[in-house]
This record gives C-alpha cells, sequence and structure tokens, in this order.
C-alpha cells in the first residue's frame, strides 16, 4: 500500500497529493483554486473498496492507477446521479439515476480520469470474494460472465427505491467512528447482493464481448433515444447512428440494459411525461401531445401501465417522484 493508513484508497492519496492538500478522516476536499465539493474513500479489506464522489472541478484531472494490479480481479458497481438534485424536466433525460456493473477488463486504465463534474459512488469488489460469499446462479448466463471476470462485459440497471434508500444510508446516515467501516461495507455488501439479485433476472442465454467501440456505440444510441422521447425509434436510424447492424444493435442494447429499445424508450417517456404532469404542472392533453401522443386515450393506458396510475389522477396526486 502507498499510504500508512491502510483504509484509505491510494488513488486518493494520489489525488490529494496531486491537488496539494491533505486527507482527514479519509475525506478530500477539494481545494477552491480546483473547484468545489469532496470525495471520500474506504478499504474495508483487501477485498472491497469504496469511493464517494460528489464534486465539480475546474479541469479534469489524470491520477496514475496505484493499483492495476489489483484492479485486475475487481468487478465494479459505479452509482451515478444517485445525490439529490432539483427535479426539473431538463434535467431528467441526463440524470438518470443508474448503476453501472462491470468486469475489470473494462475498468484497467493505467491511468484514471478525474473528471470535472462527478457524482458517483463506486464500489470495487474481487471476483472470488464476490463467489465466495454465495452460491453462484447455474441458470444465469449474466451472473455466470460477470462473477467469472473473464471477459469485457458492462450492465447497466435503472436505480429503483429499495437501492435508493441504502445509498442515502451509506452518504447521510449519522455513523460513530468506531462502527463506520463495519457499516458501510455492510451496506455496500447489501447493495451488491441487491444488484445480483436483480441481474439474476436478466433472460440474455449468449452473452458478447464488448470492446470500447461498441460501448460508446449503444451509449449514442442511448442519447438518441432519451433527447428524442416524442419520436419513437426507428431502428434502422439508430443502427446508422451506431455503425452497426440492425440485429448487432438489439442485442448489445438488450444486453447492456436489459430491455428492448422500444420497451426502454417506453419507460423514460413517461418517466418525462410523469415529470411534466408534477413538477411543470402542464394537463394530461398537452404533456400527452408534447410526448407524441395523437390519442389521449392510448396516452392513458400506457402511462397507467408504467406509472401504476392514469395521468389525471397522478397530475391530482401532485406526486414529485417519477420513479
Amino acid at each position: 500500500m502507498e499510504t500508512a493508513d491502510q483504509t484509505v484508497p491510494n488513488v486518493l492519496v494520489r489525488l490529494a497529493r496531486l491537488l496539494g492538500t491533505q486527507l482527514i478522516n479519509r475525506r478530500l476536499e477539494i481545494p477552491s483554486q480546483y473547484g468545489s465539493g469532496y470525495c471520500i474513500g474506504f478499504v474495508f479489506n483487501e477485498h472491497i473498496r469504496m469511493l464517494i464522489s460528489n464534486y465539480e472541478l475546474n479541469e479534469d484531472v489524470i491520477v496514475q492507477n496505484p493499483d492495476l494490479n489489483t484492479t485486475k480481479r475487481m468487478i465494479f458497481f459505479k452509482f451515478q446521479n444517485i445525490f439529490s438534485r432539483a427535479e426539473t424536466s431538463s434535467m431528467l433525460k441526463h440524470t438518470i439515476p443508474s448503476v453501472l456493473i462491470g468486469t475489470s477488463r473494462i475498468n484497467t486504465d493505467d491511468v484514471i480520469a478525474i473528471h470535472t463534474n462527478t457524482a458517483t459512488i463506486t464500489i470495487e469488489v474481487d471476483a472470488n470474494y464476490l463467489n465466495g460469499l454465495f452460491t453462484g446462479s447455474q441458470e444465469s448466463s449474466v451472473l455466470k460472465g460477470l462473477l467469472q471476470n473473464k471477459r469485457p462485459l458492462l450492465f447497466e440497471q435503472i436505480m429503483y427505491p429499495s437501492l435508493q434508500k441504502i445509498v442515502d444510508e451509506i452518504t447521510s446516515e449519522p455513523t460513530n467512528e468506531a462502527f463506520k467501516l463495519f457499516f458501510l461495507r455492510v451496506k455496500a455488501e447489501e447493495l451488491i447482493c441487491r444488484l445480483l439479485m436483480k441481474l439474476e433476472n436478466r433472460d440474455e442465454k449468449q452473452l458478447q464481448a464488448l470492446n470500447n467501440h461498441d460501448i460508446q456505440a449503444i451509449y449514442r444510441v442511448k442519447q438518441q433515444i432519451l433527447e428524442h422521447l416524442e419520436t419513437p425509434p426507428v431502428i434502422k436510424e439508430l443502427a446508422f447512428v451506431a455503425h452497426m447492424s440492425p440485429t448487432k444493435l438489439k442485442r448489445l442494447f438488450r444486453q447492456i440494459f436489459g430491455d428492448s429499445i422500444f420497451s426502454y424508450y417506453q419507460q423514460f417517456r413517461m418517466q418525462e411525461a410523469a415529470l411534466l404532469l408534477s413538477a411543470e404542472k402542464l394537463s394530461v392533453s398537452a404533456v400527452g401531445y408534447r410526448m407524441g401522443f395523437t390519442n389521449l386515450s392510448h396516452f392513458s393506458r400506457i402511462f397507467k401501465a408504467h406509472i401504476g396510475m392514469n395521468p389525471k389522477h397522478y397530475a391530482l396526486k401532485g406526486s414529485t417522484n417519477a420513479f
């Protein structure tokens, strides 16, 4: 280890040195000349560690990866957009709370880019350690591919309430210092357990190893979908955006997101509609037409199927939670 404190991630020590500041109780406050916010890290044991980052920097910073050899054993869970933000429709498409789950083949860079705007919790866990915590599912090719940790694989899972509750406990639960590492390790493992249970339900039979080009292409498609929720996706057009065949696009999209392109689109289309009803107080007809529906009865049926109540009742309820 690079630091005398075995509970502090080495990357955090290096970042503190680079910014000319000190760690206090494993916490790095970003110096005002570099930006604002904080980063706090924990090494629970040799098998599992966690980094909580919520900051803005004036410019990107590059840090040499001090744990390159260790990282090759690790599976990572990156929770993004999980800190409280003011909910507005203009932000929804770009700040969807989600978790990226990937094998080490995706995550073993010689350098680590510390980006200017980061609001994440990253948990890294040794694949062998994780395999030893439970009896691996023999049915799920997704879990087997992830836990074998031999191919570049990436999955994304939208956050759901029980996950968000644990994240909130990690970031805001007052904890006596004597129990802090124990408490946070238990919570980190609970998050991982819940995510593995969710991934086990995915029905992909065959997984394709990914490369950076494939991943970037699929995320261009995702961005295209979310930026045009008023327009149903056309596979042929999205395949052109991705520079891949429609068949490959549909297969990789489902593999990463666990859903078909149209079902994924419809889910976020209805979340956007719910936000317009609750946050912007638009009428049901105005929201339906804005989201590309010409038949308001059809809009109401689709909305109820995804949100759990018809749009009129949702608007009357005045809910501020579209997820």
